[in-house]
């Protein structure tokens, strides 16, 4: 199987973690894996069918599957290439449909609402905010979240009214068109939560997530600590409708503790495994690669694809 790995370039040196590993399994599956970067690729949208993609401004055979792992920083243009692939016949990996949703933060939990899914309470506010509402609806503490961000970022604890005034103010300052999530803090256990893998509608394992430094978040990014978590029914049936609901084959649900039971937090259509591979022992890249296997050989695609490439693959030194 020939894979394309979408990915953004990485902004430093190193390769990030979950490109390496990916590799790494790719040639131990025997899949011809290829990490492509957004940049590299001009869409020509005509009648030309297949042969309507350049890399790198050559034109090139299309591969079998691609993964996206472009996450929330996917845009317009990572977008119309994922949309463009499955037009001619590539198994992308999650679909652009589930990406566009997942990305968007209200409207992937307006989802799980309307799939009857345990979520915080949730609000949707624009400048001027009304204190007064948002402790009527929400309460206090509560978090604030802005619609796209990952690894933690973007999101804070405003433990009360006069502190949540002063936020507002500063982001109204920065950005006065930004709208904000605000949500209900579910406390029962601080600085904890739950990432459980979903792939091809089976839960690979799940891990509890500790913050190392007091913080509300417990993103291992951010030095939170890991180790696994004995999968229990009510986590595995919540993780696996979850991602139903977006339409993910490949998931990272993150669970919070709601006393004895459990809320949905966020889910993530390209999360970062190095923390969970570290902390469970479980294969996560290898799980992704064979779902990719699976889901190439089992769904029709064009008779073209397969055949012997008549260009040369361009190599971008940048990515």
């Amino acid at each position: 199987m020939d894979l394309w790995i979408l990915q953004k370039r990485p902004s430093g040196l190193l390769e990030p973690f979950e490109l390496t590993r990916l590799r790494e399994e790719a040639r131990e599956l025997g899949i011809r894996a290829e990490a492509v970067a957004p940049e590299e690729i001009d869409l020509i949208v005509s009648r030309g069918g297949r042969r309507s993609i350049r890399r790198c401004g050559i034109e090139v055979d299309l591969p079998d599957a691609l993964l996206p792992r472009t996450g929330s920083a996917t845009d317009y243009f990572s977008l119309a290439i994922l949309r463009q692939m499955e037009h001619l016949g590539v198994q992308v990996i999650n679909s652009s449909q589930a990406i566009e949703a997942v990305k968007d933060k209200l409207y992937s939990l307006q989802i799980l609402a309307q799939n009857n899914l345990p979520i915080p309470r949730t609000m949707l506010v624009r400048f001027p905010v009304d204190v007064d509402l948002v402790a009527q609806q929400i309460g206090f503490p509560c978090v604030v979240k802005l619609l796209v961000g990952s690894y933690g970022e973007g999101v804070l604890l405003s433990r009360d009214p006069g502190s949540f005034r002063d936020l507002m103010e500063m982001i109204s300052s920065l950005d006065r068109s930004q709208a904000v999530i605000l949500q209900q803090y579910i406390g029962s256990h601080p600085g904890q939560d739950l990432r459980v893998w979903v792939i091809g509608g089976r839960v690979l394992g799940a891990m509890l997530r500790s913050s190392a430094d007091g913080s509300f978040k417990a993103n291992i990014s951010r030095g939170g600590n890991g180790q696994p978590y004995r999968l229990r029914p009510e986590v595995e049936r919540l993780a696996l409708n979850s991602a139903a609901a977006l339409n993910l084959d490949i998931a990272g649900v993150d669970l919070l503790f709601d006393h004895d039971q459990y809320s949905v937090c966020e889910v993530n259509s390209a999360a970062g495994f190095a923390g969970f591979e570290a902390a469970t022992g479980l294969n996560v890249a290898g799980a992704i690669l064979e779902r990719c296997l699976e889901r190439s050989s089992k769904e029709s695609i064009s008779p073209a694809v397969g055949q012997c490439r008549a260009d040369p693959i361009p190599v971008c030194p940048t990515h």
